[in-house]
């Protein structure tokens, strides 16, 4: 088990590993002979004619205490709540023997115990025996693996340990750190080429409650769903991230405000019409309230130009939530599905100073 400081220059880490990692697998691999001028030439059988070879199998944490941390399956991995496993997860929403990764031949497994919550393997509930392959991501309790294997089993951990820098382990879309470089980039080209910049935040109207009355996980679910109704409303060039808690940014390029007001209100329609099972079988519905706001004449910091859009949120929240509010440039704001609301811009297009929002 061994992990990577976060801070490490990712760029220089990921090169440089890539790097050696090609030069021992150049020097190990089966299906390659080494290097000896002074030697005859091995002649070995490539690794997917040889019956005997195994790929190593991980799983690296990807969301929860300790991110990156990796588990080499060999020739298992136990995970629960009592200090025998392997794995130890300290969360009420863990069994004491919750689930189990073995190696059987060249295959990877993974088994549920007999769980009380059960195990997630790509967001979906496993019955039995399942084989894992590459990129397979599991969910205990709270707690997000990532299966990795393959010839370039350890080069692929690093890349895992890259991205852990730029996605955000539960949702799978990137994250706060990598939406700041993405917006600051995008507020250059939009100032240089004039091309419209708009910017959305919204949240899950009183998601707290959600998880004190239904619990984390089904908290956890409800973020990861109204994910997948969002991606496909983002285009590829575009960017959706999560800025925190349960609070997701959009950076809407090419986009004037009037687009960004469209998109927020597809978005929190589509949320508002579908339903979600709670963990007794209840129906639970949920609701966004989303904030917009266009790059205006002047110039702005992306923190400047968040909180423009914040203050879009804050003003839908303090309407009644489940509504998206539109601060347009150096303009008042209008507001769904009630009266227009004046969220307080001056001519300069900074915010007003407003106390905390409401969840």
């Amino acid at each position: 088990m061994d992990c990577l400081p976060l801070g490490t220059n990712r760029f220089l880490v990921y090169f440089r590993i890539r790097y050696l990692d090609s030069q021992r697998i150049r020097a190990n691999s089966p299906g390659i002979s080494h290097l000896d001028t002074d030697a005859t030439t091995q002649i070995t059988r490539p690794l997917e004619d040889n019956p005997d070879a195994q790929e190593q199998g991980y799983l690296v944490q990807i969301y929860g205490d300790d991110l990156g941390k990796r588990f080499p399956i060999n020739p298992e991995i136990s995970l629960g709540r009592a200090l025998t496993n392997t794995i130890v997860l300290e969360a009420e929403s863990v069994s004491r023997r919750h689930g189990l990764c073995y190696r059987r031949g060249r295959k990877h497994l993974l088994m549920d115990l007999g769980s009380t919550n059960g195990t997630l393997l790509n967001d979906a509930i496993i019955d039995g025996e399942t084989e894992l392959s590459h990129g397979d991501v599991l969910t205990i309790g709270s707690t997000v693996f990532k299966f990795i294997a393959g010839n370039n089993a350890e080069a692929n951990y690093y890349e895992e340990i890259y991205q852990l820098t730029i996605i955000d382990g539960l949702t799978q879309i990137h994250n706060r750190r990598y939406f700041i470089e993405f917006l600051e980039r995008e507020l250059v080209r939009s100032a240089r080429t004039g091309t419209p910049l708009s910017l959305v935040l919204f949240d899950v109207d009183m998601f707290k409650s959600l998880n004190d009355n239904y619990g984390h996980l089904f908290g956890d679910r409800v973020l990861k769903h109204v994910v997948r109704l969002a991606q496909p409303l983002v285009r590829r060039e575009q960017l959706i991230a999560r800025y925190g808690g349960d609070e997701f940014a959009v950076v809407l390029t090419d986009t004037d405000v009037d687009g960004g007001f469209q998109f927020a209100e597809r978005l929190r329609e589509a949320v508002e019409a579908t339903i979600i099972t709670g963990p007794e079988a209840e129906e639970v519905s949920t609701s966004l309230s989303l904030g917009i706001a266009q790059l205006g004449v002047n110039p702005l910091e992306p923190e400047e130009f968040i909180a423009i859009a914040d203050q879009a949120l804050y003003e839908a929240k303090r309407a009644g939530r489940n509504r998206a509010v539109a601060a347009r440039p150096n303009l008042p704001t209008v507001a769904t599905p009630h009266e227009p609301i004046n969220i307080g811009l001056d001519t300069t297009g900074q915010q007003a100073i407003r106390a905390p929002k409401p969840s």
